[in-house]
């Protein structure tokens, strides 16, 4: 024996043995790593990128070098392919967990599952009058400024908007309207986009979900505080979900269990760019508070809602037709399409595209209470209740699918918005889409764009400076 090796050479063996035995197993572990990246991460990032790159490409119309460049940034390690032909995008990771996604006249883009999308066209929707000024048409406003607007303020909060004061960290707005006492008084666009460019809404979709479940609740067809009609719920007598009522889902206080996460290891991702059904993972959820009692923010809810939407139809075009017909046509939006998942169903959490000035229509609608030429489009008080804080949300920050501004209870200065009304809500997206309503100063401000960090856009500060423009 010597003294470096006081075993002898059974304990050198020994040692070379774990040696071996741990490169084995980190070599196994990351294999297993491997696995689990090509199994769960990669669908992720290939149905975003074919989603997302067919969206904006087939939809909104951009470029597709654009695209790889500023939507598709965050996945520059997915190779995505955009075929004109059959208007179709694939994405792969070097040749790995590829998904595609097609487009359809008026359906927009829908990721491709076990022979879907479905075959599924929608004739437009008939145009405004173009002879008359905004909202009923898209003339020019020739009237002249209401009186008390400071113009070359506005103009000012509005070129700010549209700047870049750190090209380190770009905001990419792409379009800024903002609508005073029924009137488009300004618009801005960046380059590449227009007053037709149809825009995502990202989670503004929710508040065309709203809409929907409105119109069916005035229709008699819904019970707003009834139980939601989720089939799964009702197999087992004593599955304690089945006492959610739809108001419930639409105020983010279910009790559902929902991780809103997304990325690489998000739950938020699955649901939007593996799942057949966007809805699916959401209503298999347990609970984990009692029903009404706690506010969490669940993307998933929204699609539950969606599927209840679809339920009531007999195919996946007739949701479709309801919302031209009952909403859309209406309001003179003629840019809208609702994007489906694999399964037919609306993606009421997020998949809306529209112009800025239809983005306005939506949000003038609201503004006026659900009433729209004197015909009451949204049931009577609805847009009262939408804007209400849910009981459950502590801040006073959500309604029925929109953000809003009460602030605490007894604490209106702890708001999302300290330097807007208590009275405002808002239409809210991922990158900083915006439609913000303000009752008490009868407006409404619409920013979207593709703003990556939090930090480099504030609606807070942004809607005060218009405002403070506007007339009283």
């Amino acid at each position: 024996m010597s003294e470096d090796d006081p075993e002898g050479s059974a304990g050198s063996r020994k040692r070379w043995l774990a040696v071996k035995l741990g490169a084995a197993l980190l070599g196994l572990g990351t294999l297993g790593f491997g696995l689990y990246a090509g199994m769960v991460m990669l669908p992720r990032a290939t149905g975003y990128a074919a989603k997302i790159g067919c969206t904006a490409v087939f939809v909104s119309g951009l470029e597709p070098a654009r695209v790889l460049k500023e939507e598709l940034a965050a996945v520059g390690f997915v190779d995505v392919e955009f075929d004109h032909d059959t208007q179709t995008t694939r994405a792969a990771v070097v040749g790995l967990a590829e998904q595609r996604a097609t487009h359809r006249r008026g359906v927009g883009c829908t990721l491709v599952r076990d022979g879907l999308p479905l075959e599924l066209d929608l004739a437009p929707v008939a145009a405004p009058d173009d002879d008359r000024a905004w909202p009923a048409g898209d003339a020019p406003d020739t009237r002249d400024d209401p009186s008390g607007l400071d113009r070359a303020a506005l103009d000012a909060a509005l070129d700010a908007a549209i700047g870049e004061p750190d090209p380190a960290a770009p905001r990419r707005t792409r379009a800024v309207v903002v609508v005073y006492d029924g009137r488009l008084i300004a618009e801005r666009y960046a380059e590449g986009f227009d007053a037709s460019t149809p825009l995502p809404g990202w989670s503004m979709a929710k508040s065309v979900t709203n809409a929907l479940i409105g119109l069916l609740v005035g229709r008699g067809e819904l019970e707003l505080d009834g139980p939601a009609p989720v089939p799964e719920w009702r197999e087992d007598p004593d599955d304690p979900r089945a006492a959610i009522t739809i108001s419930q889902l639409l105020r983010m206080s279910s009790g559902l269990a929902f991780e809103e996460r997304y990325g690489p290891f998000g739950t938020g991702s699955d649901m939007l760019f593996v799942h057949e059904s966007c809805a699916e993972l959401a209503v298999n959820q347990p609970l984990i508070a009692s029903p009404g009692t706690r506010y969490a923010y669940s993307s998933g809810t929204a699609n539950i809602l969606a599927r209840i939407v679809r339920s009531r139809f007999e195919d996946p075009g007739a949701q479709l037709r309801f919302a031209q017909r009952e909403l859309f046509e209406p309001l003179g939006i003629r840019s809208a399409v609702l994007e489906l998942d694999p399964s037919g169903v609306f993606i009421g959490s997020s998949f809306a595209l529209m112009s800025a000035r239809d983005w306005a229509r939506l949000g003038q609608l609201y503004l006026y209470d659900g009433v729209w030429n004197g015909r009451q489009l949204l049931p009577a008080g609805w847009v009262e209740y939408t804007r209400a804080p849910a009981p459950a949300a502590p801040r006073g920050e959500y309604g029925a699918l929109v953000q809003t501004n009460a602030g605490a209870p007894g604490q209106p200065e702890d708001r999302r918005l300290p330097s807007l009304p208590t009275d405002a809500f808002e239409m809210v997206g991922y990158e900083g889409q915006s439609v913000l309503i303000v009752p008490s100063r009868r407006a409404v401000i619409v920013r979207l764009g593709l703003t990556r960090g939090p930090a480099q856009w504030d609606t807070d500060r942004f809607g005060a400076s218009v405002l403070a423009s506007l007339p009283g």
